[in-house]
């Protein structure tokens, strides 16, 4: 019986994984599409959103129905209650990267993004994807150092979310309502793909370690 239980926890860490990677390569197409136009990736990016919003609610089935079954304790009590927590991030940094690709399936053939930003967004894509790559690699390992030094790691996007902001509210802003709504919207959606990694970081460090702490 402890086999089959230990069987189940095993799945539950894949089917996490699955999703991490999944949400990689979402924001991986949404990023391109925001930057590029292009409506392919973008309307790739929105079908993998809401697939991956299917295998967070398969996940949370299974963990549900493991909880009822096993009554689990102690270290295995965490690892599931984590677990329905960190798929509800993974099904949220999904939406999120969806909802980037949308603003550019909307705008198509024109441009989402002003040439004087884009290479901020191009950067936040970048660190955005490579946070999702991290956070992946931890949640294959449970490693509570690694993940304790992911959760500095989202800084630059708060402090490019900000420089977004100081861009349209200065003066020299002279773009169209639209560029404004567009830009405002999809750095407020990295900025919180972002977040979620840092929530998801102190997860497994709380089902490793067994000691929470909130996030500001």
């Amino acid at each position: 019986m402890r086999e089959v239980f230990q069987d189940q926890l095993h799945e539950v860490q894949d089917r996490l994984v699955e999703m991490a990677e999944s949400v990689t390569h979402i924001m991986t197409d949404a990023s391109s599409a925001f930057i590029n136009s292009d409506v392919a990736m973008a309307d790739r990016a929105i079908a993998l959103a809401e697939a991956n919003e299917s295998k967070a609610l398969t996940l949370d089935e299974l963990v549900i129905r493991i909880l009822a079954r096993q009554s689990p304790v102690s270290r295995d009590l965490r690892i599931l209650v984590s677990a329905l927590r960190i798929s509800a991030s993974l099904e949220r940094m999904g939406a999120l990267a969806g909802h980037i690709a949308a603003i550019a399936r909307y705008r198509f053939p024109g441009s989402a993004v002003p040439t004087s930003l884009k290479s901020t967004f191009e950067e936040m894509g970048r660190l955005d994807i490579d946070l999702a790559k991290k956070i992946t690699k931890i949640l294959r390992s449970t490693d509570a150092d690694e993940a304790r030094a992911i959760q500095a790691q989202d800084e630059r996007v708060d402090q490019l979310h900000r420089h977004v902001f100081d861009v349209v509210l200065g003066d020299d802003w002279k773009e169209n309502a639209m560029y404004t709504v567009d830009v405002t919207l999809a750095s407020r959606y990295h900025e919180r793909f972002a977040d979620h990694v840092v929530d998801i970081s102190s997860k497994i460090s709380y089902l490793t370690t067994g000691e929470w702490a909130e996030q500001d």
